[in-house]
């Protein structure tokens, strides 16, 4: 896209130009947790969503900024590592959080993390929940904890989440509702955006 400017010639957009930027907040323990694979597939949902829109994903493991977090909690200065991770989310347009359930909610160290996140941050921006879990009975933390942390932040929360219990990892039925998610994210931000291959006008299946 470009603007005509006075003297009656273009220059590109700068706006249009700006890839969307969206941030995945992973709280996995480990470099391949079922979070953080979760957090991976949501995100590549997503990009495939925005296929016709530049954007780019920016990642934040939680794990590696543990220490970095509780000593912020503590004396109320980030590092530099912990700054940059704050300043990702505060400037994406759309935000993918993920955790592991632990007594029916996130985890301690996702809540800590945004318990650092400046309360304006997030206002009006799109954030796709989702969750792991052993077993589907807690699947309903993602309504009764994540949900009212992104609404205290006055986000956008999508209504689809995804929650992974560690028997749906054997099915279809986990890529269906991680495709739906990452769909609704892309709409959330560029309301124009289809799949990549979908047709005009077509209708997916389910």
């Amino acid at each position: 896209m470009s603007v005509r400017n006075p003297t009656g010639t273009t220059t590109p957009d700068p706006v249009a130009a700006r890839p969307l930027t969206v941030a995945v907040v992973s709280a996995g323990m480990s470099d391949a947790s079922s979070t953080s694979l979760l957090a991976d597939r949501l995100a590549e949902a997503a990009r495939d969503g925005l296929a016709e829109t530049p954007v780019r994903i920016e990642r934040v493991d939680l794990r590696p900024l543990a220490h970095a977090v509780a000593d912020h909690l503590l004396t109320g200065f980030p590092g530099p590592e912990l700054r940059t991770a704050l300043d990702t989310v505060a400037g994406a347009d759309a935000l993918i959080a993920a955790t592991p359930t632990y007594k029916a909610s996130y985890s301690g160290l996702f809540k800590s993390f945004f318990d650092l996140v400046d309360d304006a941050a997030l206002e009006d921006v799109p954030v796709l929940v989702a969750a792991t879990g052993g077993t589907a009975r807690h699947s309903l933390m993602l309504d009764t904890a994540m949900r009212p942390l992104f609404t205290h932040f006055k986000a956008l929360v999508l209504p689809l989440g995804v929650y992974a219990a560690t028997e749906d990892w054997a099915g279809g039925s986990l890529e269906s509702r991680i495709r739906r998610a990452g769909a609704q994210l892309a709409r959330s931000i560029a309301p124009g955006a289809q799949p990549a291959g979908r047709a005009a006008g077509e209708v997916p299946a389910g």
